[in-house]
């Protein structure tokens, strides 16, 4: 049966490949990732509130906190046993970055039951109070169905990055409702090398997943009414956000330091007990940390500006607008805890949220603060999109992303000069202090990253060294000797032996120059054995090791070929520059057809 469904699609392929070009094609399937896109988004943000109401309604908000205590701990439990039990071994992971992974390492395939998998587990962490974003989910599910949607139709690399950029744009589109910062979202950060015609399929599927989106689930996200911002404000608003800037700093640090302190917890479910319970305590005692903490900026926007303080254990301060202040800057960095305790404890979720809760709680502390002094008047709800956007530009390094996602959300562009300056220096400080951003470090470190500002570093980092692993050469045995293997040293087509014992351990090498000149009677040796004549190679190559690595240890020494070993010292083969060129020419012409 299998066999005959993968007849019948491909013969549907060939008979599409005659009568559809691939680019007219493309944006057909991106009116299908679009619409299912917006019916994952959908569906997300409906079972995330549908959980979320159904365990807070009709409980008096001072009972709550018993309940904080246990349902955090039980969202991220249920989702540890759902990728346990109902996965079964096959490979779960979240955010942004494994997305990335996908289009640098993996030839952009991301496995089918992200669809689905990224859905339930995101819903029921944050429905039961984690404090993450579903963002993140969301933009993996839609690249997920992207991705399995080229792939399914047999088309190629450059197609199928696409489609997998469509649906993560649709998946930010549907659960923003913003359809240019979606499209903005997918080539900021997964197609940074772009041309013109990639915009169409992206604004395609993002605008149908915004539109499925909203009619299905049509409560926005914020609503607001901007106000004109004065010329006056100007400088506080470079101040807010160089404060926003050196706040991402921060948080990008403080994310490595939770993240090395739950690498140290071996057993997943102490994990879930760890950060449960921590979690647990942090919402008991910041009430705004629970879920993704929407609601509590919502109010501020609506000017309920004792909303973080009326319903938490100091509610009898709320009219102390100092207590306010002091008590948001607390919430604000018990927000950064919250978020990668939650991340990393195995509920699922994404710092998509987190970033946008923590620049508004920033620009609200900043703005009502000053108002407090009486040497100005700020607009507080101005300030606090100005923080959302400006916490986003700098921990995602996507300043545009950012600006327009506000502008967007708030129903219109009367901030946009505000935007601008605040995304911009909150990039550039953090930029400025870590090259990288929270998604991207650690595949840069591991040489995983594709980097469109040096071609040849990105090219190699494409290259995967199996793929140019060479084993046709001629191996000696280190109680052999060259009249033993005459025949052999004398049809080989290669220039360099490697002499390995019967474990497999590399010892050495030897040069047919060497053993022509021995065989022909120009040097003594041909009775001795070659763990007399061995040779100890310039360097090794680590099975492990990235390309540029390898080529960076062939011009340290100006050597065109080195042995690779594993981790036990096992001889594996041979890699040659010829390979490399050869894999490299491949690669940029692959490169040179992609996105055009």
């Amino acid at each position: 049966m299998k066999l005959k469904i993968q007849q019948k699609l491909d013969q549907l392929n060939r008979w599409r490949m005659q009568k559809i070009s691939n680019r007219n094609f493309l944006v057909i399937l991106a009116f299908a990732v679009g619409i299912i896109g917006g019916l994952a988004a959908a569906l997300l943000k409906g079972l995330t509130h549908f959980i979320a109401s159904k365990l807070q309604n009709d409980i008096e908000w001072h009972f709550k906190y018993s309940f904080y205590l246990v349902l955090p701990l039980l969202g991220i439990l249920f989702s540890v046993l759902y990728v346990r039990k109902f996965l079964r071994g096959r490979k779960f992971e979240h955010g942004i970055t494994p997305i990335i992974y996908a289009i640098s390492r993996k030839s952009s395939r991301i496995e089918v039951h992200n669809v689905y998998s990224q859905i339930v587990t995101s819903a029921i962490t944050v429905g039961f109070g984690g404090s993450c974003g579903l963002e993140a989910p969301i933009a993996y599910s839609g690249s997920a169905i992207g991705s399995n949607t080229g792939r399914f139709f047999g088309l190629q690399y450059k197609e199928i990055t696409m489609l997998l950029a469509c649906g993560a744009a649709a998946g930010i589109s549907g659960a923003f409702n913003s359809p240019i910062a979606g499209m903005i979202f997918a080539i900021e950060i997964l197609l940074p090398e772009f041309s013109i015609p990639a915009f169409i399929p992206l604004l395609i599927s993002a605008a149908l997943a915004a539109v499925v989106s909203r009619l299905l689930y049509s409560e926005p996200l914020f609503h607001t009414a901007t106000t004109e911002w004065e010329v006056e404000a100007l400088f506080f608003y470079m101040f807010l956000a160089v404060i926003v800037g050196l706040y991402t700093v921060y948080f990008a640090k403080i994310s490595n330091v939770v993240k090395e302190w739950f690498v140290k917890v071996r057993n997943p479910y102490n994990r879930v007990w760890f950060s449960g319970i921590a979690l647990g305590v942090m919402i008991f005692i910041f009430p705004a940390l629970y879920g993704e903490g929407y609601i509590t900026i919502q109010q501020i926007l609506d000017g309920q500006f004792d909303s973080i303080v009326k319903n938490s254990l100091f509610s009898d301060y709320k009219n102390m607008a100092w207590v306010v202040v002091c008590y948001t800057v607390l919430t604000l960095f018990a927000k950064s805890f919250a978020a990668l305790f939650t991340l990393n404890g195995g509920g699922n979720g994404g710092v998509f949220g987190p970033s946008l809760v923590m620049g508004g709680l920033i620009g609200f502390a900043f703005a009502y603060g000053m108002n407090q002094t009486g040497v100005v008047m700020l607009n507080v709800p101005n300030f606090v999109m100005a923080g959302m956007a400006g916490a986003l530009a700098g921990i995602m390094h996507a300043p545009l992303t950012g600006m327009f996602l506000i502008a967007e959300i708030t129903g219109g562009y009367t901030l946009m000069v505000p935007l601008m300056l605040v995304t911009s220096i909150s990039y550039l400080i953090n930029r400025s202090m870590l090259t990288h951003s929270i998604y991207t470090k650690v595949l840069a470190e591991s040489g995983d990253l594709l980097s469109y500002e040096d071609k040849d570093r990105t090219v190699l980092s494409m290259m995967k060294l199996r793929y140019v692993l060479e084993t046709n050469f001629v191996v000696l045995r280190p109680q052999e000797t060259p009249n033993d293997r005459k025949s052999d040293i004398i049809h080989s087509k290669r220039n360099i032996f490697p002499i390995v014992d019967e474990k497999g351990i590399l010892l050495g090498i030897i040069y047919s120059e060497r053993l022509f000149a021995i065989l022909l009677g120009e040097e003594d040796g041909a009775d001795k054995t070659f763990d007399k004549l061995v040779q100890k190679p310039n360097d090794i190559i680590r099975d492990k090791e990235n390309m540029e690595v390898v080529m960076s240890k062939m011009n340290r020494d100006d050597v065109w070929i080195l042995p690779v070993v594993d981790e036990q010292h096992k001889y594996l083969g041979f890699i040659s520059k010829s390979s490399v060129f050869n894999k490299y020419r491949a690669l940029l012409v692959r490169q040179g057809h992609y996105l055009e």
